[in-house]
């Protein structure tokens, strides 16, 4: 089994090719991991969510992580890590491009509002949605990659 640094070219390619991630943010002294849809430009994720827990997190410490994960045949896999920061995109003058972007970004895809809408308890009615569009600012992206060796010593 080989074992190897991506390159930053190769963590952004899989970054643009997947779509689910485990985001992790700070409760206190404690990590807190939860899946989430995104989708990648540039030098964010972007991402949805309804009002909770990750939300009220990232407001109080916008510190993140996210890792993406590739499994391939065997034993290989990718693996990258985002370090970055949380920005929500408020429904207003100056924000509301940006996250008609990230909606137009997420949108491509049918489930793209999937599990970020679904709660484990019944949402109040109302004719305001409280959805959350935010996006993760990439301050550093790293991976790496397990390749199974050939026979004869190559990959």
């Amino acid at each position: 089994m080989l074992i190897r640094t991506m390159t930053t070219f190769e963590c952004v390619k899989l970054l643009d090719v997947h779509r689910l991630c485990r985001l992790a943010c700070v409760e206190g002294d404690r990590p807190y991991v939860v899946p989430i849809y995104f989708a990648h430009s540039a030098n964010y994720l972007y991402a949805f969510s309804m009002p909770g827990k990750k939300i009220d997190l990232m407001r109080a410490n916008p510190k993140v992580a996210v890792v993406v994960e590739d499994h391939g045949q065997g034993r290989q896999w990718k693996s990258v890590i985002v370090d970055g920061l949380y920005q929500e995109l408020p429904d207003r003058i100056g924000s509301k491009l940006e996250r008609e972007h990230a909606w137009s970004l997420l949108s491509k895809h049918t489930d793209w509002w999937e599990p970020g809408a679904l709660k484990p308890v019944p949402q109040p009615l109302s004719d305001h949605s409280p959805h959350v569009f935010f996006r993760i600012s990439i301050e550093r992206v790293s991976g790496r990659e397990a390749r199974e060796e050939g026979a004869d010593g190559t990959t």
